[in-house]
């Protein structure tokens, strides 16, 4: 009797596990993969960039894959951290901002970046001042100017600058320039610049790159009157909700064999993808905690 009554707790303890083994696999059986993407451009290149990844995982995953269309940063973020999204392509700020909402949100890989003009190969970039030559040729001449940003959440495009670029004047953004504004993405800073709606962008190197490939500026175009410190590249994420089966099906399909992602890589500029932890970008909390907030 004394041995049953043993068992009774082991007997619990192993319907226990089997239900929620059961649970997992039910997870598992997600009819769609849900991808977001920061929109560095435009929302119709963006789908057009994605599609070789997204036929890659749909034939790895075995389930329909799809692209969420995102109008913002902030969008994005709340998608992954909400669970309606199961993967997102977030800048490295963005990341961390959706990390400290739910830290169950995972990195799992990013681009090495060719070679550029703008920016070295390897796994970082930079946030560059591009100003128009016939406006300034000095970081100073600029103050009091007219100078663009890219989005709240956008490292490159805001929260590097705001903190490097603010330390090495010694004062706020919105203090040094005249007028303070945000575009939206990376390009429409670019178009701007190119319009002359600005006097100066803060802008990712990997988009002036892909500007000066794509013929749509040329090297003397803009003056690089700042540059930041090296960022890591933008990371691909997991969802906290995600299953680890779909998460180990979808690794191995970005990971491996990536002479069938060419086109797509060819589409960033970049020259392979490599595997990322939180520890590549847990330095930038500290730029986060101290970045002045922009009006």
């Amino acid at each position: 009797m004394r041995a049953v009554r043993c068992l009774i707790p082991v007997m619990l303890a192993l319907l226990l596990d089997a239900l929620l083994i059961d649970t997992v696999q039910a997870d598992c059986n997600q009819q769609s993969l849900r991808i977001a993407v920061i929109p560095k451009k435009s929302m119709d290149e963006l789908l057009k960039e994605q599609r070789p990844l997204i036929e890659r995982l749909r034939k790895a995953t075995g389930i329909a894959v799809e692209i969420v269309p995102s109008s913002s940063y902030e969008s994005v973020v709340d998608a992954i951290v909400s669970g309606g999204v199961d993967i997102a392509w977030l800048g490295p700020a963005s990341y961390m901002l959706a990390h400290q909402r739910d830290p169950r949100i995972e990195p799992f890989a990013s681009l090495t970046i060719s070679d550029g003009y703008f920016t070295p190969a390897g796994h970082h970039y930079q946030a560059l001042l591009l100003a128009r030559s016939k406006v300034a040729g000095t970081v100073e001449a600029l103050r009091g100017k007219r100078v663009v940003l890219t989005d709240p959440a956008s490292t490159s495009g805001n929260l590097v600058p705001n903190a490097e670029f603010s330390a090495a004047v010694g004062e706020p953004l919105a203090q040094f320039f005249g007028s303070v504004a945000f575009s939206g993405s990376h390009d429409k800073s670019l178009d701007a610049l190119l319009a002359d709606k600005a006097d100066a962008v803060f802008v990712s190197s990997v988009r002036a790159d892909e500007y000066l490939s794509r013929g749509l500026m040329g090297r003397d175009t803009f003056k690089v009157l700042w540059r930041s410190e090296p960022i890591y590249y933008d990371p691909f994420v997991f969802s906290g909700t995600l299953c680890p089966r779909l998460k180990e099906r979808v690794r191995h399909a970005m990971l491996n064999d990536q002479q069938g992602l060419s086109e797509f890589l060819d589409a960033q500029e970049a020259s392979g993808i490599v595997p990322v932890s939180h520890a590549e970008y847990a330095p930038l909390l500290r730029v986060m905690e101290t970045t002045p907030a922009v009006r």
